[in-house]
């Protein structure tokens, strides 16, 4: 998984953080998560605020 597979990071968060309302995660919290997920295989540093916010909404919607 890369910064670019939003729905994929999504999905995965909402498997391992369930209960977890994707609105109250910090953006350096959700930063971290991301980059510990086992398939994720990316540069850490190429993340954007704009990135993890489309995972963060991706997330949210999904808990819909």
């Amino acid at each position: 998984m890369t910064w670019d597979d939003v729905d994929s990071i999504a999905e995965r968060l909402m498997e391992l953080h369930i209960g977890v309302d994707p609105l109250t995660v910090r953006f350096t919290e959700l930063h971290q998560w991301v980059t510990e997920l086992e398939d994720f295989d990316d540069d850490p540093k190429r993340s954007t605020e704009g990135m993890l916010e489309a995972i963060q909404m991706a997330w949210y919607e999904m808990n819909q």
